[in-house]
């Protein structure tokens, strides 16, 4: 294999890994400059990647094809919505600790799903390979080198995500909706004395966060893994976390550090392409992308300003 097809091999399994870390990091983007912590992603990613399993199953099976898939990520889509408005009507109705809530939500998508998977499949502890997402080849720009093979020759959700970026920074920094939802979280009595329903805008946070890590879990059933059981997520909703503090809660900067994390995923399967790699033990070679993970949050510790009125709950009787 020459070295121009490798890396395009490698910015393409980049982008793969990157993909779902994309999606869940401006997903947690909408919930927390909105004021509310969601230490939940890693909970909606795994009902993301559940229902697109399930969905896109039945689909499937339903004859529907090539947009099999694309059923599964509706279904994606509507799981993390309701499993996010738990967390919003713990957090902000409730006004319950926003940790505690986020990682109740994560413990009940652990049990849950695997609970579900097992009634609906006869006891079976991962749902049946179903057909996901094929690779599409942008024509003409394909066949660049590196970039073409890296960049422009992805799965569908790739393109999505990397548009999405784009979107979303325009409408939280060029929008009147965008400037609501960051005051709620910078200063929401100040908001809220201007008319601003403070706590409407933050279940619209905590929702579109839902409805995007959603997309994130579906992202590695419906590209990655083909399949769903209690493994699938492992962790890729805390590094979205990271990722989204790593780019200072701004969809830029965690596409960014998405890609950086999701880079440090790719190298530790071609790592063990290398002769030398035989002697390094299987269990340190995948630690690499959670140890940078480890590295990147303590030197971003002081540097990161999050909203000021992060994790404060809201009473609009005591402004």
């Amino acid at each position: 294999m020459d070295t121009l097809t490798l890396l395009g091999q490698l910015l393409n399994t980049t982008l793969v890994f990157s993909t779902a870390l994309i999606f869940a990091s401006l997903g947690g983007i909408f919930s927390e400059r909105s004021g509310v912590v969601n230490i939940g992603l890693e909970g909606l990613m795994m009902f993301g990647a559940f229902a697109a399993a399930v969905g896109g199953y039945y689909a499937q099976d339903a004859g529907m094809g090539e947009w099999a898939p694309w059923v599964g990520v509706i279904c994606a889509m509507a799981v993390g919505v309701l499993g996010s408005l738990i967390h919003a009507v713990a957090a902000i109705t409730f006004k319950a600790d926003q940790t505690i809530s986020g990682t109740v939500i994560n413990f009940l998508a652990a049990g849950s799903t695997l609970y579900m998977v097992k009634l609906l499949f006869d006891g079976a502890g991962e749902t049946p390979l179903l057909d996901g997402f094929s690779k599409l080849a942008i024509p003409g720009l394909s066949k660049i080198p590196v970039i073409g093979e890296g960049i422009f020759n992805s799965y569908p959700t790739t393109y999505l995500a990397i548009v999405l970026v784009v979107v979303i920074y325009f409408v939280l920094f060029k929008t009147p909706f965008g400037l609501r939802l960051r005051a709620v979280g910078e200063h929401p009595s100040a908001a809220d004395t201007l008319g601003v329903k403070v706590n409407r805008m933050r279940y619209i946070g905590v929702m579109m966060s839902g409805l995007l890590a959603g997309i994130g879990g579906a992202t590695i059933t419906l590209t990655t893994t083909s399949t769903f059981a209690h493994n699938t997520i492992s962790g890729q909703g805390f590094i979205a976390i990271a990722a989204m503090i790593f780019g200072k809660w701004n969809p830029v900067g965690a596409f960014g550090a998405a890609v950086f994390f999701g880079f440090s995923q790719a190298i530790r399967n071609y790592v063990q392409m290398f002769e030398w790699s035989q002697n390094i033990p299987q269990e340190f070679i995948f630690m690499i992308p959670y140890v940078l993970t480890i590295i990147v949050l303590v030197s971003t510790v002081g540097r990161s300003a999050a909203p000021r009125a992060l994790g404060q709950p809201y009473d609009p009787g005591k402004r």
